[in-house]
């Protein structure tokens, strides 16, 4: 056949290795895309690191073939003018093509039922969120403590519906380009602090709803001091949560007729000089300001809805301070409380500096061991098992709460549950938030929200009359 200007695109298409390749690719990414969205377009949905495959590699893939085919068109056009290839007649070309779409597609379905569906399926899972991408890894080390280590990142981190998904895959492609560019900020903010913060409502209250009424839940404190004998203290507060109309913390924030708004001075919310409180019901607002003399101060700040994570900001990646670290290992037998001086110890060795968790794992072993085997040769002697666990412990206790070469240290995520730590409550409820005109203001009285019932007392009597004194103390020498 002489090669004229009107020689058919598909016979072209089918003289080239090149455009074929390219009506590959791009019949792979087709199919890809439609195994992959089905799966993801639902309800509560998918994992955010999978942007990477639908954001980036699909379309990588399929504009790679949409380039080649017309390259191996006009290269396939150019032997047909040099006369190094025919273009085969109608009936050739069409079996060929019709061959080569029989063997793709056959590919590309078991491409997308075997491959496809393996690879979401994994990215749905709490390992690949965690530990596909090193600086995720505080997070996870966190998530693995915490409370809700069952429940998958998915469920909490991505809102549902089709917005939620898109979110989250844009969400997925930048953190894998800043990983990539290594432009990523060290330490990584907290979602609170990048304003990607999916809403409670979408996430927490569809197992926890501030309307469910609580009443009052009965905290335990236990405290070692920093003497010889790491003498012990309880303290037992009577938590009035409340819920719904009833009052008690829940209800005086998230109540059915409540209504918060709030503006935040820092990325992190810890200063907040602005406060409005709204009462659906009686359509009452009251406006509380940090410093009633500078009306206009926080005119300009980002403002916010409250929510259960305005208080419960680190629900279940929750990083411990060194003091609260220790007392919890004390009190759950992880640490012996009757190795002289352990609990002072044990901080200090927890604040020293370290260049990397590697070099914490090998030197707070080794300083703990040397204390004992110098100032209680004594004890070491006898209690040299107990003494050597204790330092890994202490290594544990560390390297679950500081990661250097990702600048994360004591204190980096701040808890705002409760006040003792961190402001926390106190953000608000320091005595001085009042109206423009200093006749109300949002109080700071203990009560609102508890009842001491032992306060720092060594064997409280409380604890006998409830039985649990003697189930904490065995515990505690397990």
């Amino acid at each position: 056949m002489q090669p004229t200007q009107k020689q058919p695109v598909l016979a072209l298409l089918s003289s080239h290795w090149l455009s074929l390749l390219g009506v590959a690719l791009v019949t792979t990414a087709g199919f890809s895309w439609l195994f992959v969205l089905p799966i993801h377009l639902r309800g509560h949905t998918s994992n955010p690191y999978l942007g990477i495959l639908v954001f980036l590699i699909i379309p990588v893939v399929f504009f790679l073939g949409l380039v080649l085919i017309p390259i191996g068109i006009f290269l396939a056009r150019k032997k047909v003018q040099q006369h190094v290839i025919q273009v085969p007649e109608r009936r050739v070309y069409w079996r060929k093509l019709a061959f080569f779409f029989a063997i793709t597609t056959g590919l590309n379905l078991l491409l997308g039922t075997q491959l496809t569906y393996r690879a979401v399926e994994h990215m749905e899972t709490v390992q690949f969120c965690g530990q596909s991408c090193h600086v995720m890894k505080p997070e996870f080390t966190a998530y693995q403590q915490g409370p809700h280590a069952r429940v998958a990142c998915v469920e909490c981190h991505v809102a549902p519906g089709a917005s939620g998904w898109i979110a989250s895959k844009m969400a997925g492609t930048r953190q894998l380009v800043g990983v990539m560019l290594n432009t990523y900020q060290r330490p990584i903010e907290s979602a609170m602090e990048s304003n990607r913060l999916v809403p409670s409502a979408e996430t927490c209250e569809l197992c926890h709803w501030p309307q469910q009424f609580n009443s009052v839940r009965l905290r335990l404190i236990t405290d070692y001091k920093d003497d010889e004998a790491n003498s012990k203290s309880d303290t037992v507060l009577l938590m009035l949560t409340g819920g719904n109309r009833y009052g008690g913390i829940h209800g005086a924030h998230l109540g059915p007729d409540v209504e918060i708004h709030y503006a935040a001075a820092d990325a992190k919310r810890q200063t907040i000089p602005w406060v409005e409180y709204r009462n659906l019901k009686t359509n009452e607002t009251r406006t509380f300001l940090a410093d009633p003399s500078k009306p206009d101060e926080a005119a300009n700040m980002p403002r916010f809805r409250m929510q259960c994570v305005d208080c419960h900001n680190r629900p279940t990646h929750n990083f411990e301070l060194p003091e609260r670290a220790v007392n919890r290992a004390m009190a759950f037998g992880s640490l012996p409380t009757t190795l002289p001086y352990l609990k002072k110890k044990s901080v200090e060795l927890l604040k020293a500096s370290y260049a990397s968790n590697e070099e914490a794992t090998q030197k707070i072993p080794a300083a703990f061991d040397a204390f004992y085997q110098q100032s209680y040769p004594v004890v070491y002697a006898q209690r040299t098992n107990d003494i050597a666990s204790a330092g890994k412990e202490i290594a544990a206790i560390y390297n679950r709460n500081v990661f250097p070469d990702l600048k994360v240290t004591w204190g980096t995520y701040p808890n705002n549950l409760g006040h003792t730590d961190y402001p926390g409550c106190f953000r608000c409820h320091d005595g001085s938030h009042s109206t423009a005109d200093q006749k109300q203001t949002i109080m700071q009285d203990c009560n609102t929200c508890h009842q001491p019932l032992a306060v720092e007392e060594v064997h409280p009597e409380l604890l006998k009359t409830l039985g649990v004194e003697s189930l904490i103390e065995e515990r505690q020498k397990k």
